[in-house]
């Protein structure tokens, strides 16, 4: 039985228990079930029979920390999550470990990493042992992980694990701006280096083209027509006139201007000949009038005619049955108008599909989906509200009972109160979250990086 650097030089007897306690710790590890995106794929794959993380050590992953004692964290880590992640590993018993794998893990990735949500890393929430880079790592960099952290356990023996490694708390930096500024400088650098020699390049082949690679050409395909699709329930025509008879106010929003077909383009005007040289011996013209006056003036061209003013009900007609009428209201409409699109017997919109809001940077509109579940036709419902800091609108908590996660989602992204609702609090982020992530005046530097729109 070998010894490691420690044991050599302490006490025989006493690194010697450590020598066997360190190997039989990292033989036999129980990693905890902890996958959450795209990296999880290679983890299962990693504990499958291809590559069998068994050879190494590894037991059946478990489903409950406290038969666990490492957790291999493959996949993106959001705020929410990250509490829930901190209460998994304090239900560990130790001695633990935690093995980062991939770059959403290790530094909140590439694709969300400046996102409100996305925690920049997974040792800003726990300790972490041993980061395996990539997006996402193979199985064979994750074994490459396993016994590295293998190597860690054996050389701390029984104290490995005793002491966590300390939690992140350097502030967040945008990566991603930071290392395109360096890739420029750098590149910048390069082409100063070149510029000398590419200059003499030039002058010694001076007719040198480069080398033009010829591109393939793009196949070309018929273009296949695009089936109609069949109108079902009510025509837009019908419902709007539904509407309009009840709620005057109502109005319909992004309505497409009509298509009014070009005139027809003026026909050439044939060239007109010479006019003769009056013959001064004609004496059977009339008094007054010359010959050249014999010949009419070409006519000027007409006009184009003016548009045809359409009504609203025949500008629907013309957007065919894939167009869904969109109405806005006012607020004191919103409410009163969408229990009448539910309970009239002749629309019966009594399917709440989605519930949500949009900020356009002076006013937020607050639109609701609904559908005709026995006809099959749909309304969408809007009403913009002030952009004020928690601007507040009737709940449809009490015609819908669907509305009331929408709405919540609505309230935490945007911060629109809901008048009503019996429960109005916070959806996906937590409770003490710093404003609302999805208003265009939002800005927290420590999540998010600014991007220009």
């Amino acid at each position: 039985m070998g010894m490691t650097p420690e044991a050599q030089s302490e006490g025989v007897m006493l690194n010697a228990v450590d020598y066997v306690v360190g190997w039989a710790r990292a033989n036999s590890l129980w990693p905890l079930v902890f996958g959450t995106s795209c990296c999880a794929i290679e983890m299962m794959a990693t504990g499958a029979s291809h590559n069998d993380w068994a050879r190494f050590g590894l037991e059946v992953a478990r489903a409950t920390p406290r038969q666990a004692d490492l957790i291999v964290l493959a996949g993106t880590i959001v705020e929410k999550m990250g509490t829930r992640l901190v209460t998994l590993y304090e239900q560990m018993p130790g001695p633990k470990f935690v093995i980062a794998m991939g770059a959403c893990t290790i530094s909140g990735g590439p694709f969300y990493y400046d996102s409100y949500s996305v925690v920049k890393g997974a040792d800003r929430v726990i300790p972490v042992d041993v980061y395996i880079p990539g997006c996402p790592p193979r199985p064979e960099a994750l074994l490459f992980g396993i016994m590295k952290l293998q190597e860690l356990i054996k050389a701390g023996g029984r104290k490995a694990g005793a002491v966590p490694n300390p939690v992140n708390k350097a502030t967040f930096v945008d990566m991603w701006s930071e290392t395109a500024k360096a890739w420029e400088e750098k590149e910048k650098a390069k082409q100063e280096a070149m510029k000398e020699a590419q200059e003499r390049f030039k002058k010694e082949n001076p007719d040198y083209k480069g080398v033009v690679i010829k591109r393939v050409a793009a196949p070309k395909f018929d273009e296949v027509a695009r089936a109609a699709r069949p109108e079902r329930g009510l025509p837009a025509t019908e419902i709007w006139s539904l509407i309009e008879s009840r709620f005057p106010g109502a109005s319909v929003f992004g309505l497409p201007a009509p298509v009014v077909p070009k005139p027809a383009p003026a026909a050439p005007v044939a060239p007109q000949p010479a006019s003769p040289t009056p013959d001064p011996a004609k004496a059977d013209a009339p008094a007054g009038v010359s010959a050249s006056a014999e010949t009419p003036a070409p006519a000027p061209a007409a006009a184009p005619a003016p548009a045809p003013v359409l009504t609203i009900p025949e500008r629907l007609a013309a957007q065919g049955p894939e167009w869904v009428l969109d109405v806005a209201v006012k607020r004191e409409d919103y409410l009163p108008l969408i229990r009448f699109l539910k309970e009239e017997d002749r629309l019966g919109l009594d399917f709440l599909i989605e519930l949500t809001a949009v900020d356009w940077k002076d006013r937020f509109d607050v639109v609701a989906h609904l559908l005709s579940m026995g006809k099959g036709h749909k309304v969408f419902v809007r009403c913009a509200l002030p952009h004020d800091e928690h601007p507040e609108i009737d709940s449809l908590t009490g015609l819908f009972a669907g509305a009331d996660w929408h709405e919540r989602e609505a309230y935490d992204f945007f911060g629109i109160r809901f008048a009503g609702h019996p429960d109005l609090r916070r959806l996906f982020l937590e409770d003490d979250f710093p404003g609302h992530p999805l208003r265009k005046d939002f800005e927290d530097p420590t999540r998010v990086v600014k991007r220009a729109y």
